[in-house]
């Protein structure tokens, strides 16, 4: 669930922005130190844990540290407040404090932490909008949020980023397309699809010629830069993305669509923060929770609006994941049939696809 957002191109810089550009420009501020307000009947100061700093934090007033239910139950917090807990700053904490609550790769060098008591009485909408931002952003899950005076900062209405992956899948359209020779399948065409400003992109490798009136053969390949580009034995996705393609043009055609949605949803460098956990005994699913993530943060209403661009309503899906199908169902497209994809297994990746199977429930 990440966002590559981008801020709008220099001609657009003078008109009215978008809620897509002005939660880009808010991704952006976190990502570089700089405060966000968020807007919500008055307006809710906030940070990310990740990269704030030890001048600002200093200058807070009544304000509070953010965390997920999920990194909350690892820290044995109680879950008082609906979709986030928050933790009030009773003043001296430091960054690194702060940090070390956040970022579970460091629990093995801080392991005493707490006792922590988390506010009971409900939350202002911004609270959990705050943790969802840091999560586009690319960043650990954790914030720091302050209703005092913040004089500095982008403004984002907080109703943009709950709508954000709404408007995302609403405004998603082609934006060209070519013929690219792929190894295992020479008659493909690479169509590449964008939202808007601030939107990541994502891909569909059509290949052959699939009817549109038939149901289509399709997988749902989600990018791992890992396993795709360095050929990660931790995974199967290298392997499963090249046998999708072979598996596809043998049957005649049918359509791939390459998904931004690193480590299921959490982006390059917490996957990265998740292969360190699972260096120290946690497996795939426990690593992102632990991180502060849902174990899969991957939404397939995008999969299906390019499904849709393309001509295509019904499918056969590639896939060992029963919640790619109940997704993409939920989403609109109809599933005809689920074609199973078997990739031998490494010394490296057996846990993870173990986790997989009895965890999540693939299909293997």
């Amino acid at each position: 669930m990440r966002s590559s957002a981008r801020p709008a191109s220099r001609s657009r810089r003078n008109s009215p922005a978008s809620g897509l550009v002005r939660v880009a420009r808010g991704t952006d501020a976190l990502r570089a130190g700089r405060p966000v307000r968020l807007k919500d009947r008055g307006v809710t100061g906030m940070f990310a844990v990740e990269t704030l700093s030890a001048e600002r934090l200093a200058r807070l007033e009544h304000a509070w540290l953010v965390l997920t239910h999920a990194r909350a139950r690892t820290l044995k917090i109680r879950l008082y407040t609906a979709e986030v807990v928050a933790l009030k700053l009773r003043g001296g904490e430091t960054v690194e404090q702060l940090r070390a609550i956040a970022d579970p790769t460091a629990d093995l060098d801080t392991p005493l932490k707490g006792p922590f008591q988390a506010v009971r009485s409900k939350l202002p909408r911004a609270f959990a909008a705050s943790v969802k931002l840091a999560k586009l952003a690319g960043l650990l899950p954790a914030t720091v949020v302050t209703r005092g005076a913040l004089r500095d900062g982008v403004e984002v209405p907080v109703g943009d980023i709950l709508s954000y992956e709404g408007e995302t899948v609403a405004k998603l359209s082609i934006v060209t397309r070519a013929r690219v020779p792929l190894e295992g399948a020479e008659q493909a065409e690479l169509v590449a699809f964008r939202a808007g400003d601030g939107a990541p992109e994502n891909y569909a490798v059509v290949i052959g010629q699939p009817p549109s009136g038939e149901p289509v053969l399709t997988r749902l390949h989600s990018e791992c830069f890992t396993g795709d580009l360095l050929g990660s034995l931790k995974c199967d996705c290298g392997a499963q993305l090249r046998c999708a393609v072979e598996t596809i043009s043998k049957a005649g055609g049918g359509v791939l669509l390459y998904l931004a949605q690193e480590g299921r949803g959490i982006g390059l460098i917490n996957k990265l923060r998740a292969y360190r956990l699972q260096d120290q005994g946690f497996d795939t699913l426990e690593a992102n929770e632990r991180l502060g993530f849902e174990a899969d943060e991957r939404l397939y209403d995008v999969a299906a609006r390019m499904l849709s661009l393309l001509g295509y309503r019904s499918v056969r899906l590639i896939t060992n994941n029963p919640d790619k199908v109940a997704g993409l169902t939920a989403a609109g497209i109809e599933v005809r049939e689920r074609v199973p994809l078997v990739i031998p297994g490494n010394k490296h990746n057996r846990a993870y696809l173990k986790a997989k199977a009895e965890k999540a429930g693939h299909l293997f």
